[in-house]
């Protein structure tokens, strides 16, 4: 806590003290308001304006330090000013006081809080930007709740003061005409008793559900208005029907099998989806093809004087192609047909949220689950459609290797596929509008990236605004504009590496309501679309396309379709590592510097540098950094960014101590072989523990030792 905040707290404190060292808080009874009603009636009459804002102000700093004296407070309203003025003032000061103890909570506790219970928070803070202001309303209405354990409580949230405000404001108004009514009866009053009788408490209470119960009962009435238009048919011939046999749709299909559910997976073009046929495996059998020939190119590095290599780019290709070949009987329909798995080749569409037509035939299930997955978008820039476009689709297909070419987006599948082709001697320039390749990630991590793009001969070209393509007597060239000046790039093919979009169309979501031009379709946390029934997953729904995740959210969804009426499961996107494989490889799971910076999360960063580790120096691979991210004095673990070779597979071990709940004292102590590039997981660690010795502890020891010496 910093000096501005422990002053506060101790002059809040000093103030509660004072009012108790002075007895105040007995002029804040009930007694002592009805013993004095005569004399302040008399006074109020004489200084009217004075009262009222006395008043006002008295009533704002008793809710705001959340002292006792609200509940006489508002009676005294309604004796002196009567039930409209009263109510008015009440409302208001309550309201205020109440802003005023939610924001001192918030500026004294909430990052501490934040930072100590990260995990638990982040699930409420969720939630409440939600539901929140349900719930907020219905804890207003119930006045058996204590208001100042509500103000303080919301102000460790992320709850907007405004939203607070308005709600409490409303939420508060019918206690307060309760009581402020009441209080025009004051002297006849005796205890709380008097004015909430169970009656009343039990209507208040029941008051204070509403919101709740509209909230469920809206959504009810939603789903049924949806519903209304189709017929449900009185029997299913599947528990599940998936749509889409890439990642996700697999793993969904093969849970639902294991479980011994009947399953039905429909897919019209190849298993396997874009991770198999056109993404993570032809682009790592192409990275690693590139990798040795760049290891080739630097021969003297590892003791040899001299190296000759020849290839075509042809057989390149045809290497590519042969890894897909051999790794795709994992994801064919002969083996999920020999799992228990009925799979079907065909076009799928939904004719009602029961029933899909594929190959002419209707099939009922009682849930679908949509993986359809996603396709590159393709740029709205002038003159793209004269001009070769690859994707990451297509380009699979190249058996020439372009002498130029022209990538736009620098972030995963640029970086890596423009490496690649700049290796292979093509003549690459990528093209970023923003002023960072790799955006997502902090800058001296991008930069590690951008400086062996370099060196492999990648041009970079950042703050480039793409404004039209061009055909030139040798090939074609993009008109880009960057710092107002427009830049001519001759090229002769052009990778579009700047997004994907989810492949929505054709499925029959139109019939069914479902907006499809969003770019994911939007499902709630338990992976439901507007139709319960109906889940998605995988990149059609975002936020994180990668395999990995798809598989993740596969997971999520069938469990749910299958068990939901029983325990449904919100997805959890804490822990999804997100990894770059060019040469450095980026590998990061959590929080990096540029994301807890936005989020207003406090951090500590501990470095270790693998130019110092013994196995990247005999590797000739000697660069990168382990970066870790932990809660100020603590070795919780809030993010990791490990950039450098074999980075992916050094992040395993924070993954899981991330999981675990375990600390960078427990990556310490676990003992890791020598020399392995894991070990700079525990070096980081170690750096961590330096930096955070005890040093009273450690001055003690060294006199201890002086003393043992004699």
């Amino acid at each position: 806590m910093n000096a501005k905040k422990l002053l506060l707290v101790i002059a809040l404190l000093a103030v509660v003290i004072l009012f108790y060292q002075l007895d105040l808080h007995q002029w804040l009874n009930l007694d002592r308001i009805q013993q004095s009603q005569l004399q302040i009636n008399q006074w109020v009459d004489q200084h009217l304006l004075t009262a009222l804002s006395g008043y006002f102000v008295l009533y704002i700093i008793v809710t705001g330090l959340s002292l006792p004296g609200a509940v006489p407070l508002s009676l005294l309203a309604g004796a002196l000013f009567g039930v409209v003025y009263g109510t008015v003032l009440v409302s208001f000061a309550s309201t205020l006081g109440a802003t005023m103890a939610f924001l001192v909570a918030r500026y004294l506790f909430r990052d501490q809080l934040q930072q100590r219970f990260h995990d638990t928070l982040y699930r409420i803070n969720k939630g409440l930007a939600k539901d929140g202001i349900h719930y907020l309303l219905s804890l207003r209405l119930i006045p058996l709740i204590p208001f100042a354990a509500i103000n303080l409580a919301m102000g460790l949230t992320r709850m907007p003061a405004r939203t607070f405000y308005w709600v409490s404001q409303c939420g508060m108004l019918p206690a307060t005409i309760i009581f402020v009514n009441a209080g025009t009866q004051l002297a006849a009053i005796e205890s709380s008793g008097d004015i909430l009788s169970p009656t009343l408490l039990a209507s208040l209470c029941a008051l204070g559900l509403l919101p709740l119960i509209s909230r469920s009962l809206q959504q009810s009435l939603s789903h049924k208005k949806r519903y209304k238009n189709f017929q449900r048919p009185d029997r299913f011939d599947r528990n599940i029907i998936v749509i889409g046999g890439g990642a996700a749709g697999l793993v969904s299909a093969l849970i639902g099998s294991a479980t011994k559910a009947k399953v039905t997976l429909i897919e019209k073009d190849k298993m396997g989806g874009e991770c198999l046929n056109t993404g993570c495996v032809p682009s790592k059998a192409l990275l690693r093809t590139a990798r040795f020939i760049a290891d080739t190119k630097r021969a003297k590095a590892f003791g040899v004087k001299q190296t000759q290599i020849e290839f075509e780019f042809s057989d390149i290709m045809d290497r590519v192609h042969e890894k897909i070949a051999r790794i795709a009987p994992h994801d064919s329909m002969e083996r999920f047909r020999s799992l228990g798995v009925e799979c079907i080749a065909g076009e799928a569409k939904l004719l009602s949220p029961w029933e899909v037509s594929v190959n002419g035939q209707t099939l009922t299930s009682r849930h679908i689950i949509l993986a359809t997955g996603s396709r590159p978008r393709i740029p709205d820039i002038s003159g793209i459609d004269q001009v070769p476009v690859l994707t990451n689709e297509n380009i699979w297909q190249l058996r020439e290797l372009p002498e130029r070419l022209l990538i736009i987006g620098a972030g995963a599948i640029g970086c890596e596929l423009g490496q690649c082709f700049a290796r292979f001697g093509s003549q690459v320039t990528l093209m970023q509008r923003g002023t960072q390749i790799l955006s997502r990630e902090d800058p001296e991590i991008a930069d590690y990236v951008a400086n062996q793009l370099k060196d492999d001969g990648v041009e970079i070209c950042t703050g480039h605004l793409p404004i039209r393509f061009e055909t030139t007597e040798t090939g074609y060239q993009l008109i880009s504009q960057h710092e107002g000046v427009e830049v001519c790039t001759p090229f002769d093919h052009v990778l579009v590496a700047s997004g994907r979009e989810p492949n929505l169309k054709g499925l029959g979501l139109e019939n069914l309501g479902i907006d499809t031009s969003a770019d994911e379709l939007p499902v709630d946390r338990y992976l439901q679309t507007e139709y319960p029934n109906i889940l998605a997953c995988g990149d059609l729904i975002g936020p994180h396309r990668f395999t990995h995740a798809a598989s993740h959210q596969a997971w999520y969804a069938t469990v749910n379709a299958l068990f939901g009426h029983l325990k449904s499961f919100a997805v959890d996107y804490r822990m999804i590592p997100y990894t770059l494989y060019c040469e450095p490889e980026v590998a990061r799971i959590g929080l990096n510097e540029k994301e807890a910076n936005q989020q207003s999360i406090p951090y500590e960063v501990t470095r270790y540098d693998l130019s110092e580790l013994d196995r990247a120096i005999t590797d000739e691979s000697a660069r990168g950094v382990v970066k870790v991210l932990t809660v100020p004095g603590k070795d919780k673990i809030l993010g990791v960014t490990i950039v450098g070779d074999l980075a992916a597979e050094m992040l395993a071990e924070f993954a899981l101590a991330m999981k675990q709940g375990l600390g960078l004292n427990k990556v310490l102590g676990t003992v890791h072989a020598y020399p392995t590039y894991a070990e700079g997981n525990k070096f980081a660690a170690g750096n961590w523990r330096k930096a955070h010795a005890p040093q009273t502890v450690l001055s003690w020891m060294e006199r201890y030792h002086r003393w043992r010496r004699g």
